[in-house]
């Protein structure tokens, strides 16, 4: 079974040509150490919750879209091999990056697949 990073995160509007442009990038990068699949989408009915939902989850405000990604590997260990190489590499140098959204609002994660139909 896979092994499956997730992220959820709030883009503002007039940000996501940059973002697409990041993301574009760093997903190059994963995919060339190693990564089996690297997925951006961009919300297009993501309604706000009374309780949950994706927009309540990052504090996405008006003028945000919610982007949802995931990045797939062949297990934990590689997963952690690719990152290890992926965060060294220069081309992901926050130096060099805008970032084009709030990091401090991004939900992330490692995920164990048990099902894959």
């Amino acid at each position: 079974m896979s092994y499956v990073d997730g992220f959820v995160l709030a883009v503002p509007k007039d940000k996501i040509d940059a973002y697409k442009a990041m993301a574009n990038t760093a997903g190059g990068v994963w995919k060339e150490y190693g990564a089996l699949a690297y997925v951006e989408c961009i919300g297009d009915d993501v309604p706000y919750g009374e309780l949950t939902s994706f927009p309540r989850a990052v504090q996405a405000k008006e003028d945000e879209v919610v982007v949802f990604s995931w990045i797939v590997y062949n297990s934990r260990a590689e997963r952690d091999e690719i990152n290890k190489k992926v965060m060294a590499d220069p081309r992901l140098d926050s130096d060099k990056w805008e970032m084009p959204f709030d990091g401090k609002r991004m939900i992330y994660g490692g995920f164990q697949s048990f099902m894959e139909l």
